[in-house]
């Protein structure tokens, strides 16, 4: 039980950031989330380079509630083609991995 998976991905707004953090903690998806500052990105969009201005979000997760967590950024997403990064990690502290596990549960 000392792995946790970590999702990320960003938003346009810092708005849209909170709503999604907010709905993953009290659905228990996840156990925390975090809201990054902004940051400009710059990426291919329909054969044209862009750039903008988007808030990073990052969950903490158990991974059996990973894939429940996916489909609900997945469905409230606002991008089209929306970034969703999954790193499985394993805790450098046993008793926050048990925390994860433990404020994962409903």
């Amino acid at each position: 039980m000392d792995e946790i998976c970590v999702v990320t991905t960003v938003v346009d707004a810092r708005s849209v950031a909170d709503v999604l953090a907010a709905a993953a903690v009290a659905g228990r998806l996840a156990a925390c989330a975090q809201v990054g500052g902004q940051v400009d990105s710059t990426y291919w969009w329909r054969s044209g380079m862009e750039t903008s201005t988007e808030w990073s979000v990052q969950f903490k997760t158990a991974p059996d509630r990973l894939t429940a967590l996916l489909d609900q950024i997945r469905v409230s997403h606002p991008y089209e083609v929306p970034e969703i990064l999954v790193s499985r990690v394993e805790s450098g502290n046993p008793d926050y991995a048990t925390w994860v596990y433990e404020h994962t549960r409903t």
